[in-house]
């Protein structure tokens, strides 16, 4: 059984976390400089689009309806 200590890692973990964490440091100052989190996404359909039918029951559709017996 281990102890838990306040002591810095070492080895593979302690390398592995601090190259995560300048990583993430450095990709919050990228987005912050060029603004990307503070703009809003837009949607890329339109409402009409948003409103359209997507499904269409083709040949292929229907093989596999068939085929798993739905």
């Amino acid at each position: 059984m281990s102890t838990k200590t306040d002591e810095p890692r070492t080895g593979v973990d302690a390398s592995r976390r601090t190259f995560l964490r300048a990583g993430l440091a450095g990709a919050s100052v990228a987005a912050a400089a060029t603004g990307a989190a503070v703009t809003p996404v837009q949607a890329a359909e339109s409402d009409a689009d948003k409103k359209k039918a997507r499904y269409k029951e083709t040949d292929h559709v229907k093989k596999y309806y068939a085929t798993n017996r739905y």
